[in-house]
């Protein structure tokens, strides 16, 4: 009974002692493949240069960010909302040859531009618009073209 205990140990060490082996061989053949025409210099300058890239991307990031900021700003004092209306003011003469333009951004701010045309003149109306509102009394033309040029 002592020989066949002996044998099964020595057996289990053998199979333990070939996993090893196999282990070994495979790590062995994996670094190969890793280090393939490389040398350790290598592979810091390699690591060196990733970690320029990467300090490099994180400052183009930075950029884009802030002028992107700088861009959205820009874009909310422009010119969103834009609407024109014909229109006659005069029920007896003349066609719709008047006309109101409002332009507007998005805060709300721009400008109301009217025409009132009849036969013997033509006269433009600029009044400016601060937060969908302006100083200056608005026709009902005008009004309606600012609620229809809200972003």
């Amino acid at each position: 009974m002592n020989i066949k205990l002996e044998s099964l140990f020595l057996i289990l060490a053998g199979i333990v002692i070939l996993v090893e082996a196999l282990w070994i061989v495979k790590t062995e053949k994996r670094l190969k493949k890793f280090f393939l025409g490389k040398k350790a210099k290598d592979l810091e300058d390699t690591i060196s240069t990733l970690e320029e890239d990467i300090s490099k991307l994180k400052n183009a990031k930075e950029k884009t960010e802030k002028e992107l900021t700088v861009v959205n700003q820009k874009l909310k004092k422009s010119i969103r909302g834009v609407e024109t209306i014909r229109f006659n003011p005069f029920t007896d003469q003349g066609s719709n040859q008047s006309f109101a333009i409002g332009m507007l951004n998005e805060e709300g701010d721009g400008v109301v531009i009217s025409s009132l045309y009849s036969r013997d003149r033509m006269s433009v109306f600029a009044k400016p618009v601060k937060n969908g509102k302006s100083e200056y009394e608005l026709t009902k033309e005008e009004k309606d073209i600012l609620e229809k040029a809200k972003v």
